[in-house]
Parts: structure tokens; C-alpha cells; sequence
């Protein structure tokens, strides 16, 4: 049974995660990553999609799912 205390620390812990990987910074450096970069020619129907992604990642309330 985790105490109030460590259930806080562990909601603020996550918090900080959160904070840090939507931080811009974090953001330019993994698109340096091969593993998180996109390729330029990849089927529209696939960027369509990375599009629509982008969008509810950044709280576009247009995109509603299919």
C-alpha cells in the first residue's frame, strides 16, 4: 500500500517528466535522434496523420477521431 506521501512524490515526479519532455529544447534535440525523425518522403496518407497527431498533442480542439 503506497502512503500519501510517496503517492505525491510520485505525482510530482510525473509531473516533471511531463513538464520536461514537452519542453521545446527537449523537443529540437530528439528530432536530431534518428529514432525520432521523420523521413521526407513518406506516404501523404502517413503525414496526414503525423499531422493530426501533431494537432491533439498541442490540444487542437478541431480533430476529432474518425
Amino acid at each position: 500500500m503506497m502512503t500519501r506521501k510517496k503517492g505525491e512524490k510520485g505525482e510530482k515526479l510525473a509531473a516533471e517528466v511531463r513538464r520536461q519532455f514537452g519542453a521545446e529544447t527537449v523537443t529540437r534535440f530528439l528530432r536530431t535522434l534518428p529514432a525520432f525523425r521523420t523521413d521526407a518522403d513518406i506516404p501523404d496518407r502517413f503525414r496526414e496523420l503525423l499531422d493530426r497527431l501533431d494537432g491533439a498533442e498541442d490540444g487542437d480542439a478541431g480533430w476529432r477521431r474518425q
